[in-house]
């Protein structure tokens, strides 16, 4: 049981912590660069990401931690979490690239191979814990939303 808590909270806490790297580059450049960029009429407002980023590294990281507690001496367990390591290293560099670097074209070439390694954590976890899988879904459905937007900002900006 105390070993399933440490667990918990070191899977939430790593997400959020990926979610706040990425905010250290984010948060400076909205109301400056990001402001002067144009947008497609489906662009949500600035206040909504967020919540809904919390939200999903809150998710993100419960679905972690329904794979880790399988145990790690489980070969498909390690195959799963290392494909969830490379996604949110993939999701933290793509506010790095996006926002820090302001690359419009890379922000979508990191996105779109982070979309890929999101399908396989998700049906990874689908493998190992239903629960989990289910859990990845939200994340999975705004990624595809943010490629969308990633896609046409860039190329409004083009």
């Amino acid at each position: 049981m105390g070993k399933d808590i440490v667990r918990l909270v070191v899977s939430i806490v790593v997400c959020q912590l990926a979610g706040f790297i990425g905010s250290l580059f984010t948060r400076s450049s909205i109301p400056t660069w990001y402001a002067s960029v144009r947008k497609p009429s489906f662009n949500p407002p600035n206040w909504i990401f967020g919540p809904v980023w919390t939200t999903l590294y809150l998710l993100m990281g419960i679905a972690a931690f329904l794979v880790w507690r399988q145990g790690l001496d489980n070969k498909a367990v390690r195959l799963a979490l290392l494909l969830f390591i490379i996604q949110l290293v993939l999701n933290t560099l793509w506010s790095i690239i996006f926002f820090g670097m302001r690359s419009l074209s890379g922000g979508f070439a990191d996105i779109a191979a982070l979309w890929i390694m999101i399908v396989l954590t998700t049906v990874s976890f689908f493998r190992l814990s239903a629960v989990a899988g289910v859990l990845m879904v939200p994340y999975l459905l705004w990624v595809t939303f943010a490629s969308v937007l990633n896609f046409a900002i860039w190329r409004l900006n083009s």
